[in-house]
């Protein structure tokens, strides 16, 4: 029996059952496509990639950001059964030769010409322009695509054939692609949309970049799973959030910990009462500070629900506004079978902190493409996405930290997020990240980076004042250093190795 794709399955059933209903409506853009319009623009696509003997596994690249062509774009590839890549340009754009000659894509289609400038010799087959989707006058691919009848034919994909590959920031080293198959991406956005208690009246405000896999299955995927719509800005603003929240009658608005951060640090005159249809904010691409969860909804009376994953793992757990825990990211799906372990891989009891391991289904392959275009295996079954934390006795997951950031102070592991979380404590910081840096008698120090309030003035005495009241001496930060802000990637997420580098840059001795 042929493979029944579930992408295709998902697009076909909701155009017949509401052709007429808005699947995506772009926020910047302006413009709206309903289900029967997205049916029918991807089974053009589809129609483009068999004229051109695309085949599983053979590869489309996508350059651009958040738009609705970009979204339909990469629905159209997964409905066709072919591998859609998609770029961050923003953070990759100097690794763009050596990942496209890994990726060797049959088709690139790019926003803007800029982007492709310098790469004429990479190995690409066809290069497009993206152009824009119009009811009359589209341009560049979209143009292309309009004369072209639907493809009614089957999906060419397997479910153990490659559906997304998509490459981490690559900030201070060659970003890595992660390589999903069609099966494993399935379950993984049904298990969102089901933990989420998502239903076809939902309306779902995304950000977030379409060119990471969280955005990709929260906002874009998981929607279409359940009948939604989704509701896409290019960007997070701190200023149009809420209003794009209440003009667009969100039931739920994805967020990360940084636009919570800039939301408690600038509030906006507004409350839960003023949005009736809001269920919840999301937070998840990094670790939210418990003084941020709880200062938000004390502000605005809007509950935050957890969630987390990674680009191997895709999503391992979430909450809603009904299941949530605080402090917790939620309990991990069924699909992903969570255990903490300690340093030799023993399972340890609720409670106890330790290395997060995960997996489902045994045969599982967490794969990365190379550099020279060969997939790498790095493990089978069950892998662990270099986060610490603990499970408690119900079974929700909490995290503490990343194997990668712990601080180990004369043999003490110390997690910086707990540092974090006291120094947020005190009245006027906005922002904190305790970081690692070389020491010659511990190995290494304990030291703070703060962001203030504005018009709030704070003493590192103060700060080092309610850190003895609250840590163990070996936890205190032993240096405090104010920045008017703090590095982040374009997920949102602390970038404290560029902290680190910073100091050591000052403290050559």
């Amino acid at each position: 029996m042929a493979y029944q794709n579930p992408f295709a399955s998902r697009i076909e059933e909701c155009a017949r059952r509401s052709p007429e209903k808005i699947f995506l409506e772009s926020v910047d853009q302006g413009k709206a496509i309903t289900y029967g319009q997205l049916d029918e623009l991807t089974g053009r696509i589809g129609a483009f990639l068999a004229a051109r003997g695309i085949g599983a596994n053979q590869r489309v690249t996508l350059l651009s950001g958040n738009s609705l062509e970009h979204l339909v774009v990469f629905l159209g590839v997964l409905r066709y059964g072919a591998t859609i890549c998609t770029i961050n340009t923003d953070t990759n754009r100097a690794h763009l030769p050596e990942i496209l000659g890994a990726v060797r894509p049959k088709l690139l289609l790019y926003e803007e010409p800029a982007l492709i400038e310098g790469l004429g010799d990479c190995p690409v087959e066809e290069w497009r322009e993206l152009g824009e989707w119009r009811r009359e006058g589209a341009t560049g691919f979209f143009a292309r695509i309009a004369a072209l009848s639907p493809r009614e034919t089957p999906s060419v994909c397997g479910p153990r054939d490659d559906a997304i590959i998509v490459y981490t920031s690559g900030t201070t080293s060659l970003p890595k692609g992660a390589v999903i198959g069609f099966s494993e991406l399935a379950i993984n956005v049904d298990s969102i949309a089901e933990t989420l208690e998502l239903g076809a009246d939902d309306r779902m405000l995304e950000f977030r970049s379409l060119n990471w896999v969280s955005a990709q299955e929260l906002g874009g995927l998981a929607p279409l799973f359940r009948g939604a719509t989704l509701l896409l800005a290019r960007k997070f603003s701190q200023s149009h959030y809420f209003e794009w929240l209440r003009t667009y009658r969100a039931t739920i608005g994805v967020c990360n910990p940084t636009g919570i951060a800039m939301l408690v640090n600038r509030p906006v005159p507004i409350k839960a009462a003023d949005l009736p249809g809001l269920r919840f904010v999301t937070s998840s691409s990094a670790a939210l500070t418990a003084e941020h969860w709880r200062a938000f909804e004390a502000m605005y009376g809007i509950p935050i629900a957890q969630g987390y994953g990674s680009s191997e793992a895709l999503w391992i757990a979430c909450s809603n506004e009904r299941n949530r825990r605080f402090g917790s990211v939620g309990r991990p799906f069924k699909s992903q079978q969570i255990a903490i372990v300690d340093g030799e891989g023993r399972v340890l009891p609720p409670g106890e902190a330790g290395e997060v391991e995960v997996g489902g289904d045994p045969e599982t392959r967490y794969r990365y493409l190379r550099y020279d275009g060969t997939i790498e295996t790095t493990s089978v079954g069950r892998i662990r996405p270099g986060d610490i934390g603990y499970l408690d006795a119900d079974g929700y997951l909490y995290l503490t930290g990343r194997t990668r950031e712990l601080i180990i102070r004369g043999g003490v592991n110390i997690s910086p997020l707990e540092i974090d979380n006291v120094l947020l404590e005190v009245p006027g910081v906005a922002e904190a990240a305790a970081v690692g840096v070389p020491d010659r008698i511990y190995g290494e120090e304990v030291v703070a980076y703060l962001v203030g309030k504005p018009d709030v003035k704070l003493s590192a005495d103060s700060v080092l004042e309610h850190c003895r009241e609250r840590l163990p001496a070996l936890k205190i930060p032993k240096q405090i250093f104010f920045r008017n802000n703090l590095p982040k990637n374009d997920r949102g997420k602390l970038d404290r190795k560029a902290l680190a580098a910073e100091w050591k840059l000052e403290h050559p001795a």
